[in-house]
């Protein structure tokens, strides 16, 4: 499988010159935050731009020569999506900077390239969450990368429960490697696809241009430090005004049961629960690369970065809940099965608990150490 063609190689081969020697000015900028500021907004938003596109047309043709090697193939398209991900990120916070409908239409097609490539990886991580998960709670298998959920609480294990679970254990792990291995499939035959469609050539090909030339709009030549700081406001605005909705001070006992009722009554309002904590993380990760276009090259925040990944647990615990909720309205199903796909559902709410728990408390460390 080789992703792009010889216009994107040829765009690439151009590019990388370009960023990394073209224009020095930038990347130094971009590296330090500073002389930045003495800087246009155009430049330092192009610097950063540019950089970014780098990466993604590197992970691109690391993608392409990775052939038969998954794991290699793995870490270059999740890079690849790390990359489009910033790229969509910053042209929606900074679009006033920019061409608004040239922003948006890539925004829209990087979204579309790193949805796209996420879904095969997600189910494979999905279905190896579940099937550890079970051998944990059935006691039938090691606990591989076990969450914050303690495995055993008071009046559960006893010797029935634990029969049943053991008996539909099996059955219910077959049953999700069925549904997951063939969702996989499923989006495996559509990644590559889409990698060899003129869509995803024409994006490739928008990005190898925008790694040397940025469509900047006039107020871009404004200095940075007037232009800049009002877009990472109002992405800060938004993510303030999104935490402030979720309820936190529930989120702060470790086991909430009320929560956990809540999420386990029907998959409707489990996703209606879910939905705030899902919106806050998409603006905490648009708010994290606002921060990285001011401070270039330099280690972003500590704690914002252990707010994000409590946040991405939350939402693989969430998926993988539904995901059991799925298989066990599966028709025609064994009571045993159904039963271990309820305890399995269970325990992953109770993931999704442990991560709104620990993203309160990493909130909090925010809140004390704001300026």
């Amino acid at each position: 499988m080789t992703p792009g063609g010889a216009g994107v190689q040829h765009h690439e081969a151009d590019t990388a010159g370009s960023v990394g020697t073209a224009h020095p000015d930038r990347a130094d900028r971009a590296a330090h935050p500073d002389d930045a500021f003495e800087a246009t907004a155009g430049q330092v938003l192009a610097g950063y731009l540019n950089a970014r596109c780098a990466d993604f047309l590197r992970s691109l043709r690391l993608y392409g020569e990775s052939g038969s090697d998954t794991a290699a193939a793995a870490e270059a398209a999740s890079a690849l999506r790390c990359s489009a991900r910033r790229i969509g990120g910053t042209l929606h916070t900074f679009r006033v900077l920019l061409d608004p409908v040239w922003a948006d239409q890539l925004r829209t097609e990087l979204g579309w390239l790193s949805g796209t490539l996420a879904q095969e990886y997600a189910c494979t991580a999905r279905l190896h969450r579940l099937v550890s998960a079970l051998g944990r709670l059935s006691g039938s298998g090691p606990v591989p990368g076990s969450g914050s959920v303690p495995t055993a609480r008071n009046g559960e294990g006893s010797a029935a429960g634990a029969g049943a679970l053991t008996v539909g254990a099996s059955r219910a792990g077959a049953l999700l490697e069925r549904q997951l291995t063939l969702a996989r499939t499923r989006s495996h035959s559509a990644a590559l696809q889409a990698l060899g469609s003129s869509r995803f050539h024409a994006v490739a090909d928008a990005v190898a241009v925008l790694a040397s030339e940025v469509p900047l709009a006039p107020v871009a030549g404004a200095p940075a430090a007037e232009i800049l700081t009002a877009p990472r406001t109002a992405a800060e605005r938004r993510l303030l005004d999104a935490v402030s909705a979720l309820p936190l001070a529930r989120a702060a006992h470790p086991y909430n049961a009320e929560a956990l009722v809540h999420g386990l009554a029907t998959p409707s309002d489990g996703e209606t629960q879910d939905a705030p904590w899902h919106q806050v993380r998409l603006l905490l990760r648009l708010h994290r690369y606002a921060q990285e276009v001011r401070q270039g090259s330099g280690s972003p925040d500590p704690v914002l970065a252990e707010a994000g990944r409590a946040l991405d647990r939350h939402r693989d615990a969430a998926e993988a809940a539904a995901a059991a909720a799925n298989a066990a309205r599966t028709p025609r199903i064994a009571p045993a099965t159904a039963y271990a796909l309820g305890v399995l559902h269970a325990d992953q709410r109770l993931e999704v608990e442990a991560a709104r728990y620990e993203f309160q408390r990493i909130w909090q460390r925010t809140a004390v150490t704001a300026p």
